[in-house]
């Protein structure tokens, strides 16, 4: 396939017209069509078909777009990698994340890349859902997930978190420790909710769930443990036994440990056409490694 017909024909879908699309790659009306026909005459079907609003594709077309992106995204990742070879990494590195990490958790493994790798830059964004990112925004996404990704994406598991309730040891001296999920019912509950769960279900360990009505749920976990912290109900969150910075050791405490919780995996998935980049390499390796202790 040529790019050159690729691209015009991708900008042309995006732009939804032929003299954005032109303007766009700076070459001539004429010789954008021109492309794009020539794409339509390998393919042997309509890939685009004018309408009022504009140009439109054909459901043809939207399956040579979906995966054209894929291949142009694939095609500069390989040029990068190409010209990466034998180099320190460098340049900037694209990180996704789930809204409410704890930052001492991410901080000292930003000191590690950049102790390591002077060069690199990071540009950290956070999310509800990391994997709903646009494709060609991400070079590493960190998420949540039992299973792997469907799509383009190569996915490791880095860390098995536990999820469990926790409170403050003041919160249960006055509103009395529960000893049933039913004794639940009577507490302020805050729960915390990952992309595609009910922040209203909760796991027991026994592999079934039950439903509670929190007064507060969000996808932010740090939010959910400074409001336990704060002495203000029992929260479900994940990695229950991670420590908080600047708060006294055992404020909080797990409860109903042996009730209420699961295990989770926390993944890092990368863009297949990515995946060999020498860059994205190493920074994995080095993170899986930092990560292997917890």
């Amino acid at each position: 396939m040529d790019l050159e017909e690729l691209r015009a024909f991708l900008d042309v879908a995006e732009t939804g017209s032929f003299l954005a699309a032109a303007d766009s790659l700076g070459v001539s009306r004429t010789t954008l069509r021109r492309r794009v026909e020539a794409l339509e005459a390998r393919a042997g079907v309509p890939l685009l078909k004018s309408t009022r609003q504009g140009i439109v594709l054909t459901e043809a077309g939207e399956v040579l777009a979906r995966r054209g992106r894929i291949m142009m995204q694939e095609t500069s990742a390989l040029l990068t990698s190409i010209r990466e070879v034998g180099q320190a990494p460098s340049g900037l590195l694209r990180v996704v994340m789930p809204v409410g990490l704890p930052p001492h958790l991410l901080t000292p493994i930003f000191g590690l890349l950049r102790t390591s790798y002077p060069l690199l830059r990071v540009h950290a964004r956070f999310g509800n859902d990391p994997l709903g990112e646009p494709l060609e925004d991400v070079d590493l996404a960190v998420h949540f997930g039992e299973d792997t990704p469907k799509g383009p994406w190569l996915s490791h598991v880095v860390l098995r978190v536990h999820e469990g309730l926790i409170a403050s040891q003041e919160y249960l001296r006055q509103r009395g420790v529960p000893r049933s999920v039913e004794e639940l019912q009577g507490h302020e509950l805050f729960s915390w909710e990952a992309p595609g769960d009910d922040g209203r279900i909760w796991p027991t360990l026994r592999g079934t769930s039950f439903t509670v009505k929190p007064s507060l749920i969000a996808t932010d976990i740090h939010f959910i443990r400074s409001c336990c912290i704060a002495g203000m109900g029992i929260g479900f969150v994940p990695s229950i036994e991670l420590p908080d910075p600047g708060t006294p050791e055992g404020l909080l405490v797990p409860v109903l440990a042996d009730v209420v919780g699961r295990e989770r995996p926390v993944r890092i998935s990368v863009p297949e056409s990515l995946s060999e980049i020498p860059k994205i390499k190493l920074v994995l390796a080095h993170v899986r490694r930092f990560l292997d202790p917890l």
